[in-house]
């Protein structure tokens, strides 16, 4: 099949699909008539399998880790389950420092009366000042 009916059967853009390409995360064949890139059912799956490790935000190259460890039917899940948590403790990490700026904007947002008065609390703050 072509780039758009893999995308769209992989759940990604048409750029995403070409890009993993172009990086070697899949390897589609290449038709000698059209110069066309061709990808098969294997294709695909590798492409929704690294859709869907992008959206748990694991990088590039740790999909490129983890591609490689679903492919290796002989790995032990342990190595799997090590990269699972090392993304899920920096994903509570993320959530602890996101709390902390939605409080400080909150604590902003009270502080401003929203009134017709130029003066604002927000704005001073983010200015520095």
């Amino acid at each position: 099949m072509q780039i758009g009916e893999a995308a769209r059967r992989a759940g990604l853009t048409v750029k995403t699909v070409r890009y993993y390409a172009n990086i070697g995360m899949v390897i589609p064949r290449q038709d000698e008539t059209s110069g066309y890139r061709i990808y098969g059912e294997d294709d695909v799956a590798k492409l929704q399998f690294v859709g869907k490790a992008r959206r748990f935000d694991f990088s590039v190259e740790e999909c490129r880790e983890l591609l490689g460890l679903y492919e290796d039917r002989n790995r032990p899940s342990r190595e799997v389950k090590a990269l699972t948590m090392k993304k899920v403790e920096e994903i509570d990490a993320r959530l602890v420092e996101l709390q902390s700026l939605k409080d400080e904007l909150s604590g902003l947002a009270a502080s401003c009366d929203g009134d017709h008065r130029p003066d604002c609390p927000i704005l001073n703050a983010l200015s520095g000042g």
